[in-house]
């Protein structure tokens, strides 16, 4: 009996640092970050970094000394990037890859949900506590890319759950596992006509999630000196920046669970190899290809083109997967 409670422990132990928990998350958003650095500088007709450039910018910034500026709050001014780190890593444990999650209960899409926007929060509570100007531009940028991106986002995720929970008693359904379960019984959610209006949205909701070219709005390099960032220096700089690059394993994570989670094959290896494959050509369809292309969109753009395009998008779904289309 303790033989097999301590091995419980272990293999528990094992879920949450090694795969699919905290190592594999790292490394994971780390080559999405410089796959997607590389693809977008060969589109551009540059070499570009190394792959492994996001991760050799998270040492550096650990090897330099932390300044704190004179008017911040020292212990927010810290505290939120390591919190922002760590919530986003708990998000990430929620999200099945290669088999099932390590964490699950019966909304974790709602708690998915909350911990991304929580995420966000602390950038914006860091850069509040730093007491610079412009930190403090960079925050209400932030907060407007949040309200714009929330809308569309809220609604793909209604439109999931409710033609995964079409079997269901209660008609919707917000676990991961049930909409994979429904995905193996049935077909992938992309495969539904009615969803492909909703995958479309979500593709557009991930770069603004995640802050990336060009829906960055918040830091906008050129315009505000890395706006929620300015006044970080050090390890929590590099905190920040890993934070950054396990977003967008996670985002894209989440696409493939709500939209391709019934993919499998009965063998672990093939099932994760296929997952981080379908990582890869969503990151290049939802952040390779339009930061190749496209420009910086202002603040009202953004705010405009998330509330009536992608909004709309996302609504055509609901409503057709709530009509029984």
């Amino acid at each position: 009996m303790e033989v097999t409670m301590s091995f419980d422990i272990l293999w528990f132990a094992f879920h949450i640092l090694i795969f699919p928990g905290l190592l594999f998350i790292v490394v994971m958003g780390v080559l999405l970050m410089g796959i997607n650095n590389k693809m977008v500088a060969r589109m551009q007709n540059r070499v570009g970094p190394p792959i492994l450039q996001p991760w050799y910018d998270f040492l550096k910034c650990c090897g330099k000394e932390t300044i704190i500026p004179r008017r911040a709050q020292k212990f927010v001014f810290i505290g939120a990037p390591i919190l922002g780190f760590a919530v986003l890593i708990t998000a990430a444990l929620f999200i099945p890859f290669g088999g099932s999650s390590v964490l699950s209960s019966t909304g974790d899409i709602v708690v998915i949900l909350y911990l991304l926007t929580f995420c966000s929060v602390m950038s914006i509570v860091g850069a509040a506590a730093s007491g610079s100007p412009y930190a403090g531009v960079g925050l209400s940028r932030e907060m407007v890319a949040m309200i714009a991106y929330e809308l569309p986002f809220v609604l793909v995720l209604l439109a999931v759950g409710k033609l995964a929970g079409s079997d269901s008693a209660q008609g919707v359904t917000f676990s991961l596992a049930t909409i994979t379960e429904w995905q193996t019984a049935h077909l992938p959610v992309i495969c539904h006509i009615s969803m492909i209006p909703a995958a479309i949205a979500m593709l557009f909701v991930i770069p603004c999630e995640i802050g990336m070219h060009p829906f960055d709005i918040a830091e906008a390099e050129t315009e505000l000196c890395e706006g929620t960032l300015t006044e970080y220096s050090g390890a929590p700089l590099g905190v920040y920046k890993l934070t950054h690059c396990v977003k967008v394993y996670v985002m894209t994570a989440l696409f493939t669970a709500l939209f391709m989670g019934g993919i499998t094959t009965g063998m672990v290896v093939v099932d994760v190899l296929i997952k981080i494959l379908v990582c890869l050509v969503v990151t290049f369809l939802s952040m390779t290809l339009p930061h190749a292309v496209c420009a910086r969109f202002k603040v009202e753009q953004v705010f405009k083109f998330y509330w009536t395009f992608v909004s709309a998008l996302a609504l055509i779904s609901l409503v057709l997967v709530w009509i029984g289309l």
